[in-house]
């Protein structure tokens, strides 16, 4: 166990740096989990690593807070939808077969990668082009999808949030991260509520994965507010191409 443990703590603090800079931790921590202990089931591990996805996800949110100024309305209208969709998924978890998913996601990021990469101006600058109403609708539209992802598979739903909050809503890369880990904190929730009511949560191994994740999260976000936004999208780049490679090697195995 004490090998399996330093494992998942050392993963859990580069998934925490990752997620505070552009979401996607869960990306390496969801994989690796799965792998270091696969004597469990499924469902218990995607509940046991949103113990440590919510600590680092509530650093990174709080860091944020003193430099971004959220906008609450569009950010209430996420939140909740997402937080309502998240619970759903983590209930028909088990019951959709997510090959039938990740097809979709793949296109979808490559896309992402593709608008990112050309779009040299794509989240360096804020720009708002809807009315309040139009962002609150949109926005709670949004988070039910994304919410709903995130209760059934999970990785990758910071990167989406940003992306939403970027290409969608206008925000710079900055807003966006920091309006994202509020709506990824109420997804996160949603998921701990339902699994750990179903008994699905190893606390021997969220707890310490938890502190090691609130770590990452804490140099993640500092080295983002440092940077800036034009760092940020390098990085964000980069975890989409790394999820890109992710999905695909799952496709083809």
């Amino acid at each position: 166990m004490i090998n399996e443990l330093v494992l998942l703590c050392l993963v859990a603090f580069a998934a925490g740096f990752i997620d505070a800079i552009v979401g996607g931790g869960g990306l390496l921590q969801t994989p690796a989990t799965l792998l270091i202990l696969p004597h469990y089931p499924v469902a218990t591990l995607l509940g046991t690593t949103k113990i440590p996805s919510i600590a680092g996800t509530t650093l990174a949110a709080f860091r944020y807070s003193k430099q971004v100024k959220f906008n609450l309305k569009v950010l209430a209208a996420c939140a909740s939808t997402a937080f309502v969709a998240a619970l759903l998924g983590a209930f028909l978890v088990s019951r959709i077969d997510n090959s039938v998913i990740k097809p979709i996601i793949l296109v979808v990021l490559i896309l992402v990668a593709l608008y990112t990469y050309f779009n040299k101006q794509f989240g360096i600058h804020q720009e708002k082009n809807h009315s309040v109403k139009k962002q609150v609708l949109m926005a709670a539209i949004f988070g039910l999808l994304i919410g709903f992802y995130d209760g059934l598979i999970g990785p990758g739903t910071g990167s989406f949030l940003i992306l939403v909050f970027i290409a969608v809503l206008g925000f710079d890369f900055i807003g966006a991260s920091g309006h994202a880990k509020i709506v990824n904190m109420a997804t996160n929730l949603a998921a701990i509520i339902y699994f750990s009511s179903t008994g699905h949560i190893l606390f021997q191994y969220a707890i310490p994965m938890a502190i090691f994740n609130i770590g990452g999260a804490y140099f993640g976000t500092k080295l983002a507010l440092l940077k800036g936004n034009k760092f940020v999208r390098i990085f964000f780049l980069l975890v989409v191409f790394g999820t890109i490679l992710r999905f695909a090697y799952d496709l083809l195995k």
